[in-house]
């Protein structure tokens, strides 16, 4: 993902000058074009991400579009003052744009994980929340966020991401894109879960289970009629992240359920259950200790019949 969002950013920034890029000492493969190309807008500032954000936002107050990028934790956790004060506040045109989020640098401990940024950022008035779920979704969140006038958020993986869709999608922030058809039960994936749910919804096929994709590439502004509707059709949901599930996706779907009222249907949350993943480990043996891999959301589906 980190390599299709910088070469789309280096496509939009030719034809438009007021993309800048604001980094925190990172680097190494992905940026450098950018930063040799236009280097009289690319600025990296060191480690410290609270001038980065504060810098992006100066930029942006200035009529231009200020680009922030950096491993998930350090430009949300570290700065999130500066993202509150300086940025939503002010409606500053700033795309926060990470990569790594969730546990894919678990070998690096609790220090490089970002378990909780969805939650953090989701909780901004201003800010639009999004986690891509393979590449193609990637490359067109990051042209909607120059359209897009205001905070953006965005959390990329790092490497490896399938593209999951054989043509490009009419994708629209704010609007759940269905991956798969089903009226059984529906999996809400965001991020780098989707490809598990797209996984588990074509091994269930052939089992006669029919599982319904929804990819919310958008936590914020919500798709709340993709949900009602998917729980209206199919009775039972399950919601997918690698993040805290507790004011991500688990919670903002919680809430448009109980406010919605008298659906009658069967839910559940998976994803980091209100716990730092203290464990270290590759991310696929994470999913499995604290409860998510894909076996265990195939024996969660299961029980919901």
């Amino acid at each position: 993902m980190r390599t299709v969002f910088n070469k789309t950013l280096m496509e939009l920034a030719e034809k438009n000058e007021n993309i800048f890029l604001i980094l925190a000492d990172i680097g190494f493969g992905e940026i450098e074009p950018f930063c040799s190309r236009f280097p009289e807008r690319s600025f990296n500032v060191g480690i410290c991400e609270q001038d980065m954000a504060g810098i992006a936002a100066g930029i942006a107050l200035n009529g231009n579009i200020a680009f922030t990028y950096s491993i998930a934790n350090f430009p949300t956790l570290r700065c999130f003052e500066q993202i509150r004060n300086d940025i939503c506040y002010h409606k500053a045109n700033v795309k926060i744009i990470t990569i790594g989020g969730g546990v894919v640098y678990g070998p690096l401990g609790i220090s490089h994980q970002s378990t909780e940024d969805l939650s953090l950022m989701r909780a901004l008035p201003n800010m639009v929340v999004a986690a891509p779920g393979d590449l193609v979704e990637t490359e067109l969140l990051t042209r909607a966020f120059v359209e897009w006038e205001g905070p953006c958020y965005m959390r990329c993986g790092y490497k490896g991401e399938p593209a999951l869709y054989e043509k490009k999608p009419d994708l629209k922030i704010g609007k759940a894109l269905t991956i798969r058809e089903g009226k059984d039960l529906t999996l809400i994936a965001i991020g780098e879960m989707l490809p598990v749910a797209v996984e588990i919804a074509d091994e269930l096929k052939s089992e006669g289970l029919s599982i319904r994709v929804l990819s919310m590439h958008t936590l914020k502004p919500l798709d709340k009629e993709a949900i009602i509707q998917a729980a209206q059709e199919t009775k039972r949901i399950i919601t997918l992240e690698e993040n805290n599930i507790l004011g991500g996706l688990g919670g903002a779907v919680s809430e448009v359920l109980a406010e919605t009222g008298n659906l009658n249907i069967k839910f559940k949350r998976m994803g980091f259950n209100d716990i730092f993943p203290t464990k270290v480990g590759y991310r696929e043996y994470l999913r499995k200790i604290y409860g998510f891999s894909k076996d265990d959301i195939i024996k969660t589906i299961n029980s919901m019949f």
